[in-house]
């Protein structure tokens, strides 16, 4: 591209109508206000509340394939098992086919704050998406899956921040 194209591209260029800025802006915002509501609530971080929806959705789970569902890498997922296993929320085993593995599960205490974790995330999710209806919110959707798609098939996901 020739520098006059270039330039004149950069000059044209605004941050705040930059789509993966205003992505990561939203982000950001949500993950703040779901943050302090799980924190107030359960006494719980993002990354410990999914890693808990995850083991409730299915059952006993390694963190390996906890990470694999919640897209946390596995440092993230480490810590936030071993301070729901400290704070009584989950069980942890030793893998029998693995003896280097551990397993987790729900105990009475996880299964009870889950119970009451979900209808704050209900509660949440239709606060934030209130001015959508139901055609808009299923598009929003549709598209972010196949960003995500995307994004797994180039190998984007590991790509780090994007802004």
């Amino acid at each position: 591209m020739p520098a006059k194209n270039r330039d004149t591209d950069a000059a044209k260029f605004c941050l705040a109508s930059f789509l993966p800025y205003r992505l990561a802006v939203v982000t950001d915002s949500l993950h703040r206000v779901f943050s302090e509501s799980y924190q107030q609530t359960c006494n719980l971080t993002i990354p410990e509340w999914r890693a808990l929806a995850i083991v409730a959705q299915f059952g006993t789970l390694s963190p390996t394939v906890i990470g694999q569902h919640t897209a946390m890498d596995k440092v993230k997922v480490s810590r936030s098992t071993q301070s729901l296993v400290t704070k009584g929320l989950l069980r942890q085993t030793q893998d029998p086919r693995d003896g280097r593995g551990r397993l987790l599960r729900l105990t009475r205490k996880g299964e009870s704050t889950y119970a009451r974790m979900v209808p704050l995330a209900a509660t949440l999710e239709a606060m934030v998406f209130d001015d959508l209806n139901r055609a808009e919110v299923a598009a929003l959707s549709r598209v972010l899956t196949k960003i995500s798609t995307r994004l797994e098939t180039t190998g984007g996901t590991d790509a780090g921040t994007v802004v």
